[in-house]
């Protein structure tokens, strides 16, 4: 028997679907911050959307823009329903067969050696001047570390050759 998916993935799946049917924003129920205390608590959220085993929709924040993870759930669910740049925005008709990612980010941690890296574990922030991109942990199809780094650096626009500030983090991913 399947487990329940967790509140954060309901959330977001209502997020979209009254987006798309009523176009209106959701407020997360305060039943949400009882059943997790930590939605409350701001935080760094990405959402990733796939259809059919393929990548959808994922739009996120790097730091808190809203007051609450389950604003911030709401925000981004939608942001990647509709304004992923990379795709069409989602129709009603796959609404229902969309598989819903959340990833709640944790902190940043300066990296100063490569050996501090997981592309499994950890994800990237790469920086340079001021181009930046964000990898998360565990992507299908990223499975080494010079295949997370080169995936950074492309989708910054940084050559190889530049010098690059790195930083990882850890997520709570939510399926």
């Amino acid at each position: 028997m399947p487990h329940a998916a967790h509140p954060f993935i309901k959330l977001a799946a209502e997020a979209i679907s009254t987006f798309l049917s009523e176009h209106r924003i959701i407020d997360p129920p305060s039943s949400l911050f009882e059943q997790v205390p930590e939605a409350h608590l701001p935080a760094g959220v990405f959402v990733c959307l796939k259809c059919e085993g393929r990548l959808r929709g994922c739009v996120g924040t790097t730091e808190p823009v809203h007051g609450t993870r389950a604003a911030e759930v709401v925000a981004n669910a939608i942001g990647a329903a509709t304004r992923d740049a990379r795709f069409p925005p989602v129709g009603w008709a796959e609404v229902n067969v969309l598989s819903i990612c959340v990833d709640v980010l944790g902190p940043f941690e300066p990296v100063a050696s490569r050996s501090q890296l997981d592309p499994r574990r950890y994800g990237l922030l790469l920086r340079a001047g001021e181009r930046l991109s964000v990898l998360l942990p565990d992507i299908e199809g990223v499975d080494s570390l010079e295949e997370q780094i080169e995936a950074a650096r492309t989708k910054a626009g940084v050559g190889r050759d530049q010098i690059v500030d790195l930083y990882r983090f850890e997520v709570q991913r939510y399926k």
